[in-house]
């Protein structure tokens, strides 16, 4: 047998004597608390301001409350009303778990304001990827008289069945406000809602809008 290599056992020992000297010498980690919300805008108030249409301002006074509770319980935000300017002013708190916080509420009171059911657009506080999408008849085809009377009765259907059928088929919450259309739900389904009212604005036959929609919302069952 060979003899055993000299330096091996001495470079061991040094590799460790060295070891716990080179842990005592490296500076420590410092740690940092987690900064609050407040904290990470330097301490300065957010403010969202949605203004109120006329024909909102009653149903407003009416379920103040059902807004108000969840807004400023749950979400840590403050709410009031400017009666001088007709607009629901909110504001972060120091206590405001999350930043982002503001932006939904602002986000529910103007999905109210638009026409929405609170039970609906309470969906906006609690999920994150729902959204409101709007567009007027005139931006899918210019119609006047008669043809846009009809184009919105098409949309409607006889006591709402269409608008009814498209909402439950496509998991969204939609509201025809004269000529202007909101549409509440996730990214997905608002683009096949959308063709399909678009497509029923353009004179498509209910039918024809039913069958397809069928076809397209079956596929997004097997995707997801």
């Amino acid at each position: 047998m060979g003899s055993p290599n000299p330096q091996g056992p001495p470079a061991a020992m040094e590799l460790e004597a060295s070891g716990p000297a080179s842990e005592a010498a490296a500076p420590v980690r410092p740690r940092f608390e987690a900064m609050k919300p407040h904290e990470m805008i330097e301490g300065k108030i957010q403010f969202r301001k949605v203004p109120v249409p006329v024909h909102r301002f009653s149903p407003l006074k009416k379920y103040w409350m059902d807004i108000y509770t969840p807004v400023y319980e749950q979400m840590k935000i403050d709410i009031r009303m400017n009666l001088k300017f007709r607009r629901v002013e909110l504001k972060t708190r120091t206590d405001t778990p999350d930043i982002g916080n503001l932006q939904k509420c602002a986000d529910f009171v103007h999905a109210f304001m638009l026409g929405f059911d609170i039970a609906d657009a309470l969906a906006l506080l609690r999920l994150d990827d729902l959204y409101v999408d709007s567009f007027e008849i005139k931006d899918v085809k210019t119609l006047r008289g008669e043809h846009l009377s009809r184009a919105i009765g098409r949309l409607s259907g006889k006591g709402g069945k269409t608008k009814f059928a498209i909402e439950n088929s496509t998991r969204t919450r939609i509201v025809i406000a004269d000529t202007k259309i909101h549409i509440l739900g996730s990214f997905m389904n608002i683009k096949v809602a959308r063709d399909s009212l678009c497509s029923l604005i353009l004179g498509s036959p209910a039918g024809k809008v039913y069958s397809k929609l069928r076809a397209v919302t079956a596929r997004l069952a097997e995707k997801y």
